[in-house]
């Protein structure tokens, strides 16, 4: 029995149709892995905006914190403590936003959810900080920080902080100079009394303060000073 033979043409064509179908198919999978990598690297493009804002908003957050505490614990500006009431209530939204926004990325992004859970756990190092200038300002505004400088030409002695938390010190040398920190305890005055060339003296420093008026003042002793409340 005689087998048909297949027409050149024929062979040609199907051969012609297996290379289209396996081009188009090769293109296929390359589309396919083109357009899945493109869109791992927009979410993983994505993920690393949130984190770089995380990091940035925490360290933000710190330094400006930090800038106006710094500048009230060494002007002891009540101005400065009412940036800082406004500082905390700005930055307090705008890190919880940020941090709600990071924790909704890290709860669809399994792959980087360790890398958001830390720029959220570095966000919420700032707390602690808060709550250390929060108490630190607290000590501030109920204590009286005062300078004293003997600005006699004898030494003193026996110098005796009278009123409120009271203090004491020992010696001061012309022109020496040594800061008390004197405890708040209500409505009080604040005065001293000290040895000078074996006579007692007594000054005013400070005629009424009372809780949350806690500031920095410098007294000259024996010489003029501005007065005070």
């Amino acid at each position: 029995m005689a087998i048909a033979k297949i027409p050149s043409w024929w062979t040609t064509l199907v051969k012609k149709l297996l290379f289209y179908h396996n081009f188009f198919v090769i293109f296929e999978v390359i589309q396919t892995e083109v357009f899945s990598q493109t869109d791992v690297s927009k979410k993983n493009m994505k993920t690393e905006q949130h984190i770089k804002l995380g990091r940035q908003t925490a360290l933000i957050s710190f330094l400006l914190g930090t800038a106006i505490f710094g500048l009230y614990f060494f002007t002891s500006s009540f101005e400065l403590l009412s940036l800082g009431y406004g500082f905390i209530a700005l930055a307090g939204l705008i890190n919880l936003g940020v941090l709600i926004s990071i924790l909704f990325k890290a709860s669809k992004d399994k792959d980087n959810r360790t890398k958001l859970f830390t720029a959220c756990g570095l966000m919420l190092l700032n707390i602690p900080v808060l709550f250390f200038y929060c108490w630190a300002t607290i000590i501030l505004l109920g204590t009286m920080r005062i300078t004293f400088t003997n600005s006699t030409p004898t030494t003193l002695t026996n110098i005796n902080i009278v009123g409120c938390g009271g203090g004491h010190i020992d010696k001061l040398e012309s022109g020496e100079s040594e800061t008390v920190w004197v405890d708040i305890t209500g409505d009080c005055s604040i005065g001293i009394d000290y040895l000078s060339s074996g006579q007692k003296k007594k000054e005013s420093v400070a005629g009424y303060v009372t809780s949350n008026m806690g500031k920095k003042m410098k007294h000259n002793i024996g010489g003029k000073n501005e007065k005070q409340f």
